[in-house]
């Protein structure tokens, strides 16, 4: 997606959770669209080349996210539209030497890069060798692990993850996302599960010695990502026919009362 005009970067800077005035040639920001309820929509990187902002988002919710932002532009000198012409790419253990729109993934140091390319660029990895690389790190991958009006972004990460600016002011949904963080109202987190036995469906009721605890993501080879409720960390969960071990990775932050 391209948002274009005068006006893009303050265009965007009011709808969604992280500084767009960071982006800037080479380095890219990791944001979400909320409700303004507070709750999730979409999320994407934001590149910025030549006179336009990119949107590095999930194909399927290109629609959606052009018809809501298209709705703030007011007076503003800004306009959103489609770019099929650009392909997306992500590469890891080292920057790749190709042609294209390049940056790090700024969710973590050194995990990967991001690279919108004008043609499809040869690859040595899969998708789902990717996909087993982010579920082990930890991070979500849009809706596969978000739900729509529903997933708070501190439970998914957004604010370790550099997904969220404190300090940039108003945007919709703020309030209620700066509500959760200096209240302590994260209940739950999305944590990465070693799974033992079939891959749960996503969706799948997790629960602790019979009792509800959380709902499992996506996942595949004996990893997932499940939303589990803070108490429950420490302990050997099920999942339809499957254990699962909540794993926290070393960029988390959870409260010293986790898993008690």
């Amino acid at each position: 997606m391209a948002v274009e005009g005068d006006d893009r970067v303050a265009f965007l800077q009011g709808l969604v959770s992280n500084d767009i005035e960071a982006v800037r040639f080479g380095h890219a920001v990791w944001t979400a669209l909320l409700t303004a309820q507070g709750k999730w929509l979409a999320d994407f990187f934001v590149f910025a080349h030549a006179d336009a902002l990119w949107l590095d988002c999930e194909a399927e919710q290109i629609p959606m996210l052009i018809q809501r932002l298209s709705r703030y532009r007011l007076r503003m000198k800004a306009s959103v539209r489609a770019e099929p012409a650009l392909h997306v790419h992500v590469a890891w253990d080292g920057r790749p030497d190709v042609d294209g729109i390049i940056a790090p993934d700024p969710r973590l140091p050194d995990f990967a890069w991001r690279v919108l390319a004008p043609e499809p660029l040869a690859a040595n990895a899969t998708p789902e060798d990717w996909d087993r690389y982010r579920l082990a790190a930890g991070l979500p991958d849009g809706s596969k692990d978000m739900e729509s009006d529903r997933s708070v972004l501190l439970e998914a990460g957004f604010d370790e993850l550099d997904g969220v600016s404190w300090s940039k002011g108003c945007y919709m949904g703020q309030e209620l996302t700066a509500r959760t963080k200096y209240r302590g109202l994260v209940k739950r987190r999305l944590v990465p599960v070693a799974v033992d036995g079939p891959m749960p469906p996503p969706g799948s009721p997790v629960l602790r010695d019979g009792i509800e605890v959380g709902t499992m993501r996506s996942g595949r080879d004996g990893i997932g990502l499940a939303s589990v409720r803070l108490d429950a960390m420490g302990a050997k969960l099920r999942c339809a026919d499957a254990t699962l071990v909540p794993a926290v990775p070393g960029w988390m932050r959870l409260p010293a009362t986790a898993g008690t």
